[in-house]
């Protein structure tokens, strides 16, 4: 069997790490790369962490692309990568434009397609914009759903999309724990890390801060700094926010916060990083959906900084709390959290470590021992909200 896995982002790059390293220890299978280059920079770096080698690289960035120029290229230049490879099943992961159009290339030449990360639902279009979309075309398109959740799964079951769907947990997970593996014995990485990011008097506590979606573009955008200024206003915190490369936020977030001296604008970072950031950080404050995801299994305080979620497991759990852009309500939640004791503990809400095993067994169709997991509900997140 021949597989081509289509990719472009981080994101993506991450979440099918994983699974490319588990394939590649299947003799029956030729797994094949095709990166589309939509995130150049921060793309490179998870190429290079995980040693993922591309076997096409369309190397499609530019500045300041439209959606629809960028759709149109990325199904022009798949379609003859499709026909020389060749392959028996295309593998998308999650809901960017790489990953609609190279479903939406395999299905115009009758390819199957594999959906991981499959079953995420806000049922509100612009919400997140324009994955919300690109996710639910991408499940009438798939036949192998691989779902990260029960949640996700009931919501493909509701749709009556064709072919089959397993609840793997969240692949996204295994590479954190890659991740955290290689702090723990590279110690190599672990100084590199430790020189890069800065340090702080003990006590302090490090708010972690993520913005990149396209709908907090603008006024929702300013509000999220706004509440970030007022919150730096307290002398016990320290305020970390690496920026997207994205001058649509880069530039209203040094205008803001540029000089305010307990906010640290960071340049993009790489992953062991972050991953370095998101475990000393006493709270998280984010728009991301798998920064959502990796801090409730840190078991980290998190506030969604969304009107809507994909990812409501966290918020029913109580594990996160969705706040909005509005500031007011920003700073109630941060100065909460921040008086609450801190627990640290992991939990396996989002997936259990072993996500990519159970999804090549479904490629390969073999029998797939399907994630379920509860979680016991955090009552003092929810009287917070």
């Amino acid at each position: 069997m021949k597989l081509l896995a289509v990719f472009g982002t981080r994101p993506e790059a991450v979440k099918l790490a994983p699974v490319l390293s588990t394939l590649k220890a299947q003799a029956a299978i030729e797994s094949l790369v095709c990166v589309t280059g939509q995130h150049r920079a921060l793309l490179d770096q998870m190429l290079d962490f995980f040693s993922i080698a591309p076997d096409f690289d369309l190397d499609l960035m530019a500045a300041g692309q439209g959606l629809n120029p960028l759709a149109a290229r990325l199904i022009e230049r798949l379609d003859p990568i499709l026909g020389e490879a060749r392959p028996d099943r295309v593998i998308v992961q999650g809901d960017t434009s790489s990953a609609l159009a190279a479903a939406l290339a395999a299905f115009h030449r009758g390819i199957p397609v594999a959906h991981v990360e499959a079953g995420l639902r806000t049922y509100r279009a612009d919400q997140p914009f324009p994955e919300e979309f690109n996710r639910r075309a991408i499940g009438l398109i798939a036949d192998l759903h691989f779902a990260p959740t029960r949640a996700a799964r009931d919501n493909l079951l509701a749709e009556r999309l064709r072919g089959e769907v397993f609840v793997t947990g969240n692949s996204g997970i295994d590479a954190l724990d890659m991740v955290l593996g290689r702090l723990e014995t590279d110690r190599e990485l672990r100084a590199r890390v430790d020189a890069a990011l800065p340090a702080f008097p003990a006590g302090a506590k490090q708010i972690l801060v993520t913005a990149h979606r396209r709908e907090s573009f603008g006024a929702p955008f300013g509000a999220i700094c706004g509440a970030l200024a007022r919150l730096a206003e307290r002398a016990d915190v320290e305020i970390l926010f690496p920026l997207h490369p994205n001058p649509a936020l880069s530039a209203p977030a040094e205008a803001a916060l540029g000089n305010l001296a307990r906010v640290h604008l960071l340049p993009p970072l790489d992953l062991p990083s972050f991953v370095a950031l998101m475990r000393r950080a006493d709270l998280i404050l984010t728009d991301s959906g798998g920064v959502q995801e990796e801090a409730v299994t840190l078991g980290k305080p998190v506030l969604v900084m969304r009107e809507a979620t994909e990812r409501p497991e966290g918020v029913e759990a109580g594990a996160a709390l969705r706040v909005g852009t509005d500031p007011a309500r920003i700073l109630h939640a941060a100065e909460m959290l921040l008086a609450a004791p801190a627990s640290n503990q992991r939990s396996q809400l989002y997936g259990d470590g072993r996500a990519a095993g159970r999804i090549v067994a479904g490629l390969l169709g073999r029998p797939v021992d399907e994630f379920a997991r509860d979680w016991p509900r955090i009552e003092g997140m929810r009287q917070i909200g």
